[in-house]
């Protein structure tokens, strides 16, 4: 009997041990990720002038700023694909701008939006849409992928059901950034700083300064989504990732495989619940080479699950954070009814493009880009009347060179191509290399073009499909109801 009670004291010694041990043990870190649409590292914290964004620079300060961090598609649909999957599009065939919207096409085996690998490790999943009222806005409650998705990708899309479902993973999409801009006017349009391939003329100047103001817009909401997220008792145990979806909407930002259509800001803000892992420091910037598709195997790991066997996203957080990349890698291939294959590789200093279509010119119609970008047509007047630079000009030649190479170090707008350079040769070998194995070993499913004409129809089967479906849960363009038609301000 004696021998029977000590056991019985040892196991309730042992049990009571245990759960104080949990209990002292930090829950597991809720994940908060803001995404801003159509969004380069314009931001105060990035050295941009003539615009102010106190709560992102704060955010920065608190946390780490990555400089090179790049999406895999220089477009919404694709790049989501990517990002929300930890794979390439090109690999699982979500290329396509705004692709497979009545065709039923789904993922490959194997592979899993971010919200439901989360859900396997206990996590909540929300798209918010709904905020509190004094907010006086809504997310878009962006998912614009390029496959269909079987069962909810998200469990929520309101604010207010964070707080009781912890932990969560929870994203906020922002379209200040995305055209057409409209916010209160801040930045100077003669104090704004252009790059080279933009002409110096009151038109692009005034569309720039737009584009400031939206990203100071986009700087306020985000300020009071902070603000709630302290006042609910959330900020302790949160960590902010902060991202764009891809590079600025200027004509040779989104849509095109420069820097300026592939380089997004990204910022991560530690929660202080927990220890600070390694490859983090406070206050720091980063300059290691990453890519979107990192992001959902280091969210994966930070919840304390393993990474997908087929995800080709690199954990960069903690201990088992992958080798640094020597290379990052990005495509484009249809957008709306424009069709371009173009393959990029870059390392910490070059650039280099591929253009599979160089017969087509880069001002290739678009109609997207010419009701909604003012460049894009001011381009193409000041070309007839002989205005332009040659950095200018090469956006109106009627065909692309074949191989682009650049180098961000002496030249960061990449308008002087080095592909003929003597010089640059065993570079440019290089990197050609690179990316024709990259493109073997990851299956690139773009060396299948669309027939054309499902890319004249921009992807879509049936004539009342509307190819923006998805821009939104309920298939809606931002603040508008369910259409049938196209309607290009959503592109």
């Amino acid at each position: 009997m004696k021998a029977g009670c000590l056991f019985r004291l040892v196991l309730a010694h042992l049990f009571i041990t245990a759960i104080a041990s949990h209990a002292d043990s930090p829950a597991k870190p809720n994940i908060l990720w803001l995404v801003a649409e159509d969004l380069g590292p314009q931001l105060g914290c990035y050295g941009t002038k003539e615009v102010w964004t106190p709560n992102l620079d704060r955010l920065a300060a608190e946390g780490v700023r990555y400089t090179r961090f790049f999406t895999t598609a220089p477009v919404c649909s694709p790049s989501r694909s990517a990002f929300m999957t930890g794979m390439y599009q090109t690999t699982i065939g979500a290329h396509n701008h705004r692709s497979h919207r009545d065709d039923g096409y789904p993922m490959p085996p194997g592979v899993r939006l971010l919200p439901d690998w989360m859900r396997g490790a206990g996590y909540f999943a929300a798209n918010i849409r709904e905020f509190p009222a004094p907010f006086g806005f809504r997310g878009t409650g962006k998912t614009d992928w390029n496959f269909t998705v079987v069962g909810t990708p998200f469990d929520s899309d309101r604010w207010d059901d964070l707080k009781s479902h912890q932990p969560f993973f929870a994203q906020i999409n922002f379209q200040e950034t995305h055209r057409v801009f409209s916010a209160p006017k801040r930045a100077d349009p003669a104090k704004v700083e252009l790059p080279s391939w933009t002409p110096d003329h009151p038109v692009a100047r005034e569309d720039w300064a737009k584009y400031l103001d939206s990203a100071m817009e986009l700087d306020r909401k985000i300020g009071l989504v902070l603000k709630q997220l302290e006042a609910d008792g959330l900020a302790e145990n949160t960590l902010i990732v902060f991202f764009g979806d891809n590079g600025m909407a200027h004509v040779r930002g989104k849509q095109f495989c420069y820097d300026s259509g592939l380089h997004v800001p990204l910022i991560i803000r530690w929660p202080k619940s927990h220890a600070v892992p390694k490859h983090f420091k406070l206050g720091a910037a980063d300059d290691r080479l990453l890519m979107a598709i990192d992001l959902a195997p280091t969210m994966l790991d930070i919840a304390g699950a393993k990474k997908p066997a087929k995800m080709q996203g690199e954990i960069f957080i903690g201990s088992r954070a992958a080798k640094p990349r020597q290379y990052v890698f990005g495509a484009r291939d249809r957008c709306d009814e424009t069709v371009f294959r173009f393959r990029t590789v870059r390392d910490a200093r070059y650039r280099y493009i591929r253009n599979f279509t160089p017969e087509r010119p880069f001002l290739q119609a678009n109609e997207y880009k010419e009701k909604q970008y003012p460049v894009w047509n001011l381009l193409k007047q000041l070309h007839a009347e002989g205005k332009l630079t040659p950095a200018q000009e090469f956006l109106c030649a009627p065909a692309m060179p074949n191989e682009e190479l650049y180098d961000l170090k002496t030249d960061p707008h990449e308008v002087n191509n080095l592909a003929r350079s003597p010089e640059h040769r065993a570079t440019l070998n290089r990197l050609r290399r690179v990316l024709e194995r990259w493109i073997e070993d990851t299956s690139d499913q773009g060396r299948d073009p669309e027939p054309a004409d499902l890319a004249a129809r921009k992807g879509v089967m049936r004539p009342t499909t509307n190819p923006n479906a998805g821009y939104t849960l309920d298939g809606a363009p931002p603040g508008g109801a369910p259409s049938k038609a196209p309607n290009p301000k959503s592109q």
